[in-house]
């Protein structure tokens, strides 16, 4: 099934960017007349007849809209400490958006070893990713912000930097972050977790068992630090501020592989 992005939307027309007409016209060799399948990044599939075949600039008239198309009966915000090698994080991008992911916030930690992070070719990776995975919402990907800013901000109803506006598409977000409020770790908002390991000082829940206490449609945000972990300082912080404290498993996991260990855990857990 080939699918196009537009953030163009016009009534009942919608207008290709250059990339994707060249892609629809050059490529794949559609022409006027022909019917595409369209997404417009905000959960919405349409149904279309192209209408102008410029590889510059196509345009297709919509005849049918499918709302929700591949979404998932939650909001999942993940805040991930950005990898020494950028691939691997990029990795986790790609594998979190076809699993489902509706924010990824690039948290800086005392720890980090990338501490510099530019997020335009993961939104790029995004993009061909919600594509290749019949999806029509694009997750919004953030500007990064240093972990202690997003554990405060979490924790008493104070939204996080929504993205700059040069993100090269419109996001779905209503509320940054998607993180619930006060000091409550579970409320009928959703629940926040962190992935850290505590040796041994914090009682740790497998992330099943939370995720059992968490019902359909919930705010779900999860942290996963960097390679050197997050700093206790970071997750006593996280712990006052109503994360819960879980475990992926006895294994020692990447960063990128906890990343994407945990968003299939909530993917498996709620699409029956």
């Amino acid at each position: 099934m080939e699918i196009f992005y537009a953030n163009q939307i016009s009534g009942n027309e919608v207008f290709l960017d250059t990339e994707e007409s060249s892609h629809c016209v050059r490529v794949l060799r559609h022409r006027t007349g022909d019917e595409i399948t369209v997404v417009d990044g905000q959960g919405t599939m349409m149904r279309c007849v192209l209408t102008d075949d410029s590889p510059k600039g196509a345009a297709a008239q919509i005849l049918e809209r499918f709302p929700d198309w591949g979404g998932h009966p939650y909001s999942l915000t993940m805040a991930v400490c950005p990898t020494k090698n950028n691939d691997r994080f990029e990795w986790f991008v790609e594998k979190a958006t076809e699993v489902g992911v509706d924010r990824i916030v690039p948290v800086i930690g005392e720890r980090s070893e990338r501490r510099v992070f530019k997020p335009e070719r993961s939104r790029k990776i995004a993009l061909s990713a919600m594509k290749q995975s019949l999806k029509a919402a694009l997750p919004l990907i953030d500007e990064p912000c240093p972990v202690k800013d997003f554990i405060l901000a979490s924790g008493d109803d104070v939204p996080l930097p929504l993205p700059a506006a040069s993100q090269p598409y419109p996001g779905k977000w209503s509320r940054a972050g998607a993180v619930i409020t006060g000091a409550e770790n579970k409320t009928d908002r959703g629940i926040k977790i962190i992935c850290y390991c505590f040796e041994g000082e914090t009682e740790r829940r497998s992330i099943e068992d939370v995720l059992r206490e968490v019902p359909e449609g919930a705010d779900i945000t999860i942290m996963i630090g960097p390679e050197g972990d997050f700093s206790p300082e970071e997750a006593r912080l996280a712990v006052e501020n109503g994360f819960i404290p879980v475990h992926l498993g006895p294994s020692r996991l990447r960063t990128e592989t906890a990343a994407v260990t945990a968003a299939t855990a909530v993917y498996l857990h709620f699409i029956k």
